[in-house]
């Protein structure tokens, strides 16, 4: 990555005194001596060209006042467009789309970096599930809320304690997963190609702050929902569970507006070049004002991975049960709690064909609603312009590629 200016952090002015669309405010119309030139619709200032008052076209040969000649364009130019998305604000299904179209474009980088860290994932998932997850406890139907809650908990302590090697991994894997992806997508909207390999270079001088990023908003998360059930637990009892449930409730709704405020701190992160707590304080400024819609995009994506999901999940895992019919006959009698290698084989291919296409879309939409952001904030599009080197808008001194 490079120091090209469009992607590099401009400070606390760019962000401060508009009006979310990169427009200066009333303080631009200052004249040269610092004092701001007022004057109203009616009485422009002298010198300046008045309209006529008598709107009455002037008639006369030669003189066609009715409708446009055809083919004429008199609105706005259309936005620059060397890459994936058009360098102007964009809308929801802009974003979606040029998620979508970087994995359509890009798609030998994009899927090489999506499947290996797929493959790798659910190996570790595979091996997790068949050799570390201990068995369930059984749960006593006779039990009170109170104990009902208690085993409950035991049990997802149980897997979250065998899943855990696993989960460290797939952290890993889509850790770097996000970096790499960061850099094919933000080269995709100047329309330049990039490699695996120079992917990695530019990505991984900034894996260890990603890495210490994710871990810190891993650690809040963790805190809040602690902090939301701990009040039940000491309590105990029926008013205990009551109160867990409330205290989980407002952990939620705590925690899903602490992921929309940092949602941008990774892509501020890796093409900003700035450390973890100002890329949180970054992305908390860049969200600020448009948190619902972050909200709305952000959601409807996760949806649509979702669905997609299940679309391809659900055909593997029926295979799964049909090749590993010994296993499923166990779990329905009761007589077997694990699955067997065919089944977990299974659906693991069909987990890796799923990651690779949703991985892909799930970090475009996120650089791509930072990008979007600093469009309207900062006027981003005429640096990105530059970097382009689109005639008309100078170029970028120095720099031939983007990316910090």
């Amino acid at each position: 990555m490079n120091d090209t200016p469009g992607w590099t952090s401009p400070g606390s002015a760019p962000s401060d005194g508009q009006d979310g669309s990169g427009t200066p405010g009333p303080s631009a119309a200052a004249d040269a001596n610092g004092s701001a030139t007022q004057w109203s619709k009616d009485q422009p200032p002298a010198g300046q060209w008045s309209p006529p008052t008598d709107r009455t076209p002037p008639s006369g040969p030669g003189q066609n006042w009715g409708t446009p000649p055809p083919n004429v364009n008199w609105g706005r130019p259309p936005a620059a467009k060397p890459g994936v998305v058009p360098l102007r604000p964009l809308g929801m299904g802009e974003i979606l789309d040029g998620a979508v179209k970087t994995l359509r474009t890009y798609w030998r980088t994009v899927l090489a970096i999506t499947v290996t860290v797929a493959v790798i994932s659910q190996i570790a998932n595979i091996l997790a599930q068949k050799y570390l997850v201990p068995a369930p406890p059984e749960l006593n139907p006779d039990a009170t809320p109170a104990e009902a809650l208690e085993q409950s908990l035991d049990s997802a302590q149980a897997s979250l304690i065998g899943l855990g090697p696993a989960l460290l991994v797939t952290m890993m894997a889509s850790l770097v997963s996000a970096a790499l992806l960061t850099v094919v997508i933000s080269r995709a909207i100047l329309g330049r190609p990039v490699s695996l390999g120079a992917a990695w270079q530019e990505a991984r001088p900034r894996l260890l702050q990603l890495l210490g990023l994710t871990l810190l908003l891993a650690a809040m998360t963790a805190a809040i929902v602690f902090v939301g059930l701990l009040p039940g637990l000491l309590i105990g009892g029926a008013a205990g569970v009551a109160l867990a449930l409330l205290g989980s409730l407002g952990a939620i709704v705590a925690v899903v507006w602490l992921v929309i405020r940092f949602s941008l701190s990774s892509p501020a992160l890796m093409l900003e070049r700035q450390g973890v707590i100002q890329s949180l304080k970054r992305s908390a400024k860049l969200v600020q004002g448009s948190w619902w819609r972050i909200f709305g995009i952000t959601v409807l994506t996760q949806l649509l991975v979702f669905v997609f999901t299940m679309i391809v999940s659900i055909p593997f895992m029926i295979i799964g049960f049909m090749v590993d019919s010994d296993g499923f006959t166990g779990l329905l009698s009761g007589t077997s709690s694990t699955y067997g290698w065919p089944f977990l084989i299974i659906t693991g291919i069909g987990g890796v064909i799923t990651s690779a296409i949703t991985y892909p879309i799930s970090a475009g939409v996120t650089v791509l609603l930072y990008v979007d952001q600093r469009i309207r904030r900062e006027a981003l599009d005429l640096e990105l312009a530059r970097a382009a080197g689109l005639p008309g808008y100078g170029a970028a001194p120095g720099t031939d590629t983007v990316g910090g």
